[in-house]
């Protein structure tokens, strides 16, 4: 292992959780700003949709490359790569004046946005297995704080004006690159790098290798449904409760605010315990069970209060990804940690681009209806069912794929 855990792991934890703030920064006031070039609910709805899955595609195309490549050349360098391109995102978001540049600006965000797959294979670098589900919680405790941080402030700069938040989140991207090129290290040596082969980078190649991963199986796609699920949450979340409660970016941001915070206390403080005491089967089931519940009640939600009470009782659905992650990173070899969290963020990307042509459709066809009419809710009861599937699908997988005796049931 060629660097010593304890100062690396920082440098990319904070690298991380200054991404997360920009992104955050910017969650409530993106369908507001979609909406000044639109002019209908049903419009907004769409063209929203249509954002986020140009998006995820390009996610998709290029997140097994850029992982591929960090095997190649190192993580630190597609790290600056992909905070280069989400800081550029936001400038250029910040100053459109059209759709279209709106459009520009997601797809080459999307192309360079390897953060979280080259984070996950940085953190496997240096972490032994029995430890990887306590610090893939500890990058999402990271999503976490970024999330409790910036929609909170993209909700009030956004009150003042739609476009101040790009701004701001541009401005904390270039600090964020400033502090990887002088600060972070690298944690892959060079005697562990593979050749970068662009058939291994292949998006579907990879999905497929994934697959094949000894003792995998089925968890690809119960990890496809659980992330379909949650993206449509994502896609629809702002419109939805301004449809259905008439939420403003303050309202939203504050709510976003609340998520953070769960996710912290689920992610950075009890997953490690949680993972020790009960193995990442149980609580990726316990997860995936409690996203259940929680998309049911959001969807027949009759006042904002509620959107809050189920999001503190939504508490160990947060254990669900990160343990998912676990399960297929110890299933890799140390060599491919690069191209498997890269395939498995390139999967994430594809359900990014799947879910607004669930979500924004369905959320369309509502979204003209009274605001106390239960058929608003539609999404999450989509969600919900994706989320059921899923459930059924690990519990089945778990049943199939026993762990050895005397090995702890992870």
């Amino acid at each position: 292992m060629a660097l010593p855990q304890r100062p690396a792991i920082p440098f990319v934890l904070i690298t991380v959780l200054i991404d997360m703030i920009g992104v955050g920064l910017m969650l409530p006031v993106l369908p507001v700003l979609v909406g000044e070039f639109t002019a209908s609910r049903e419009a907004q709805t769409y063209w929203y949709g249509a954002l986020a899955a140009s998006y995820g595609l390009m996610l998709f195309l290029c997140a097994p490359a850029l992982g591929a490549a960090s095997d190649r050349y190192g993580r630190r360098p597609v790290l600056l790569v992909g905070i280069a391109g989400l800081g550029t995102l936001f400038l250029v978001a910040a100053l459109a004046t059209s759709l279209w540049m709106l459009f520009a600006a997601r797809m080459l965000a999307g192309a360079t946005g390897a953060t979280l797959a080259v984070a996950n294979a940085y953190l496997a670098d240096i972490t032994p297995p029995e430890d990887r589900a306590r610090q893939f919680g500890r990058i999402g405790a990271m999503f976490g704080v970024g999330f409790i941080i910036g929609p909170a402030a993209g909700g009030m700069l956004g009150a003042i004006d739609v476009r101040l938040p790009f701004y701001a989140a541009a401005c904390l991207s270039l600090a964020n690159f400033a502090y990887g090129w002088l600060v972070l290290p690298e944690s892959l040596p060079r005697e562990r790098r593979q050749p970068f082969d662009l058939a291994r980078a292949n998006p579907i190649a990879s999905l497929a290798a994934l697959a094949r991963l000894h003792g995998v199986g089925l968890l690809v796609v119960v990890y496809a449904l659980v992330n379909l699920a949650q993206f449509i949450l994502h896609t629809n979340w702002v419109l939805y409760t301004g449809f259905r409660f008439g939420w403003g970016p303050r309202e939203t941001g504050l709510s976003l605010f609340v998520v953070g915070l769960m996710s912290v206390l689920v992610q950075g403080v009890l997953l490690g315990w949680l993972v020790r005491r009960f193995g990442e089967r149980t609580m990726a089931l316990a997860g995936i069970g409690s996203w259940v519940l929680a998309f049911i009640a959001w969807g027949t939600a009759t006042q904002s209060w509620m959107m809050y009470a189920v999001i503190f009782a939504n508490l160990l659905a947060f254990a669900a990804v990160p343990s998912l992650q676990a399960l297929v990173s110890k299933a890799a070899d140390a060599n491919e940690q690069g191209r498997t969290m890269g395939a498995l963020s390139s999967l994430a990307s594809l359900m990014v681009v799947i879910a607004p042509m669930i979500g924004a459709p369905v959320l369309a066809e509502v979204s003209e209806l009274p605001a106390g009419d239960w058929r608003i809710g539609a999404p999450f009861f989509v969600s919900a069912a994706l989320q059921t599937l899923a459930l059924l699908l690990a519990g089945w997988h778990f049943a199939q794929h026993a762990p050895a005796a005397g090995r702890p049931t992870s």
